[in-house]
């Protein structure tokens, strides 16, 4: 598999502010997938980026725990050449945020607590290739098990009407069914329980249909001005708008299914895709189609202030991935736990230069 043209070298030198950032952040992230893929390799993206070629800069990185932040400059000097990705259409790449929520909820349901957190059910079948059933749209992923054989699964205005009721798949019940609809969105949240336990969900499967953002339907149907769709300003359109929560909402039809985590390390995420927990500023979600999990990405993003400390210049690791997530220069950021995180990831939607760090034999033919 040869690198895609895409890809164009570059010297750590011409790297916006590489100099200012510190890298010992993005070295523990790093640190974790090299860890993982002990276990289970991560797959290749499409981009020519081959897992095996991680090989030395994982080793090296499982045997250093604590470097300093020269020490972590370097190790990414010496294993990755930097190369700017080319966005498809032939401008800047875009990076958006995302977070983990925190809420309260109840173990049980309540005259104030009704919104269901509801598990994977029995009846929801991953669909690949050799199981789709004649006609079934290429792009589902899950299905319903029925006596005649698999169908699509009941989206999220059936289900929101009641099609799981009774199954006992409820994991914890919200007071607010927008808290809960944002917690699909990003896919994972911190319980804060009625019980005073703090636990975690996070993704466990979908209903499987196609995703559509509620800022999309609001933008297209006049409510808020496309540049001002925020998760702010979503939901306070919903706000203000409470009888119509519905009818926006279930216009997206995927529907998020959550298993219980723990919550091991307050100052982490939840694990995420790439199967390690996500670092706060550090951890990104991208195209995995494309992208190979583990690869680290400068990221330059001179208007995006949001996070602090002046424009966002970072080295991240790629370790998540999601369904609105698609291109070879688009990335959401993680922003971490809780509320601060959440006015920080829910204003981020800014241009940015993506650079691949990508393993050195890949590009000069030398082996590390």
């Amino acid at each position: 598999m040869s690198l895609s043209s895409l890809f164009s070298e570059k010297s750590f030198g011409a790297l916006p502010g590489w100099g200012e950032d510190d890298h010992r952040a993005a070295f523990a992230a790093f640190r974790r997938s090299a860890f993982h893929v002990l276990t289970k390799p991560y797959r290749s993206g499409s981009l020519g980026v081959g897992f095996e070629a991680f090989a030395g800069a994982y080793q090296e990185a499982r045997a250093v725990s604590l470097p300093n932040r020269a020490e972590a400059r370097a190790f990414f000097e010496r294993h990755f050449v930097p190369a700017h990705v080319a966005a498809e259409h032939g401008g800047a790449g875009l990076v958006t945020g995302f977070y983990e929520p925190e809420v309260e909820a109840s173990p049980v349901r309540t005259d104030r607590f009704t919104v269901p957190l509801l598990s994977r059910p029995a009846d929801l079948i991953d669909v690949q290739d050799a199981n789709r059933p004649d006609g079934m749209d290429p792009y589902l992923a899950f299905a319903r098990e029925t006596g005649d054989g698999l169908a699509e699964y009941f989206d999220r205005g059936a289900i929101e009407r009641g099609a799981l009721a009774g199954k006992g798949l409820e994991i914890a019940w919200l007071a607010d069914k927008v808290d809960a609809f944002f917690i699909h969105v990003q896919g994972a949240a911190r319980l804060k329980m009625t019980d005073g336990r703090l636990c975690r969900v996070t993704y466990a499967a979908k209903s499987g249909q196609r995703f559509t953002g509620p800022g999309k339907i609001l933008s297209e149907l006049g409510e808020i001005p496309l540049a001002k769709v925020t998760m702010q300003s979503i939901r306070a359109w919903f706000r203000a708008h409470p009888d119509r929560v519905d009818e926006i909402l279930w216009q997206n039809r995927s529907y998020i299914f959550f298993r219980e985590a723990a919550v091991d390390d307050a100052a982490l995420g939840p694990i995420a895709a790439a199967k390690v927990p996500l670092t706060p500023g550090r951890s990104v979600a991208v195209d995995r189609l494309l992208h190979t999990f583990g690869t680290p990405f400068y990221i330059d993003a001179p208007t995006l202030a949001a996070f602090g400390d002046g424009p966002f210049r970072r080295l991240m690791i790629a370790q998540d991935t999601g369904s609105a997530i698609t291109g070879p220069a688009r990335g959401d950021l993680f922003a971490g736990s809780g509320d601060a995180a959440g006015e920080i990831a829910g204003v981020v939607r800014n241009a940015a230069d993506f650079y691949a760090l990508i393993p050195r034999q890949l590009v000069s033919g030398v082996v590390l």
